[in-house]
């Protein structure tokens, strides 16, 4: 029998769109001979919304036409099971969509891959694809992933996190510090975004000033960091669990020594452009400008990808992140810069020159999620006991403490 399999997508998100590009994209090479897809696209509304249609990327150009013939759904769990229910019905209608066996979270950026659909869906009692609350919370959250990593050895760029309400207390006085402790050139991003949005890069106050109020159009909390002047950006992918993992190849992204934009990464794709899958959906990620393998010595490259997998097993991360690091080379250091625990494209890019295929790597990822499910169903959650036996109040004025 088939796994029934609900791929979610889309969300209150900047990055709505690249997950629906992403989701779309696996959708198409998910092996249908082992699993039922069924999509579940989120709104920027947070209402769900089910349809064979929305297999094809086509689809989502014309959107009030796609969901007008689409049905809104919402999870239900009936005696232990998980069902996918249709919220409104006719007559005699029946609600029933499907019940689900397994959830796949394809959501980008804040309110969705930051861990908050996960807890949803576990509140569901849906086992899920990647990585769980806490994995993803912290791996959003970029200060927070930064103490992690620093915490258990692995290099990053030391930073200073500020708040909305300090900004809005004294402008003046964020920009002092960030001069006086971090200095220029200097980073400057939200703390729980990715796709570069509300990122820059500042060489003087006049641009700290502007980088500042741009970053906090994004975000309640943003992080300054000491820019790279010789950068070279390497990215890795690392597929697995806390037992075992291991790491892709490496790429090299070409960006002119220049941070790469929103536009870049997912709108530079040439002609081809949001279109260019071999199976006809978009290749998001794999549309940008990259060098595979990456452009850096044996050495390199052997440090890089064991440290991806060190930093996936520290964080606890599950399925497939890409983590992306920065070389400084003037000195040789390596940094690691962030990690994505649900990655544009899910990084199929970076497993096909070791010779595994986007449809394995999907498979892999989902054996990996039943594993771990069928690790924590032995654990007990519940155990029998009397407490609530006796337990009185005092009537309805209640009792003292």
């Amino acid at each position: 029998m088939k796994i029934k399999l609900a791929v979610l997508f889309g969300g209150k998100s900047v990055e709505h769109e690249i997950s629906i590009i992403s989701a779309v994209q696996a959708m198409r090479y998910i092996n249908r001979d082992k699993y039922d897809v069924i999509p579940v696209y989120i709104t920027k509304t947070n209402e769900m919304y089910h349809s064979e249609d929305m297999v094809n990327i086509e689809e989502f150009s014309k959107l009030k036409a796609l969901l007008k013939k689409s049905r809104r759904v919402t999870f239900s769990v009936e005696n232990g099971r998980t069902m996918l229910v249709k919220t409104h019905t006719k007559a005699f209608e029946k609600k029933l969509v499907s019940e689900i066996d397994l959830a796949f979270p394809i959501v980008h950026g804040t309110n969705c891959e930051d861990g908050t659909l996960h807890g949803y869906l576990k509140m569901m009692n849906l086992p899920l694809v990647g990585c769980d609350i806490t994995a993803s919370a912290i791996g959003m959250d970029k200060y927070y992933m930064k103490t992690v990593f620093k915490d258990n050895g692995i290099p990053v760029l030391d930073c200073k996190c500020f708040t909305a309400k300090d900004y809005n207390t004294s402008a003046d006085t964020v920009a002092q510090t960030i001069e006086d402790t971090i200095g220029y050139p200097v980073i400057i991003k939200p703390v729980n975004l990715g796709s570069s949005v509300g990122i820059s890069k500042a060489a003087n106050r006049d641009e700290l000033d502007d980088a500042l109020q741009n970053a906090f159009n994004f975000a309640g909390k943003i992080l300054a960091e000491r820019a790279v002047e010789n950068l070279k950006e390497v990215n890795c992918s690392v597929l697995g669990d806390i037992d075992e993992a291991q790491a892709s190849e490496c790429e090299e992204p070409v960006n002119s020594d220049k941070i790469l934009s929103y536009e870049d990464k997912y709108t530079s794709g040439g002609k081809g452009g949001a279109k260019g899958g071999s199976k006809g959906g978009s290749k998001g990620m794999a549309s940008l400008k990259r060098k595979i393998p990456a452009d850096i010595t044996p050495e390199q490259r052997d440090t890089i990808r064991e440290m991806a997998v060190n930093a996936f097993k520290c964080l606890g991360c599950n399925g497939i992140v890409r983590i992306d690091f920065m070389i400084d080379k003037s000195t040789g250091e390596i940094f690691l810069n962030e990690i994505n625990t649900i990655p544009g494209s899910l990084s199929f890019y970076l497993w096909e020159p070791l010779g595994v295929k986007y449809t394995e790597l999907l498979d892999r990822m989902i054996q990996i999620a039943l594993k771990r499910n069928r690790e924590q169903a032995e654990i007990s959650y519940a155990f029998d006991t009397n407490v609530l036996e006796g337990v009185s109040f005092g009537g309805a004025k209640g009792s003292k403490m």
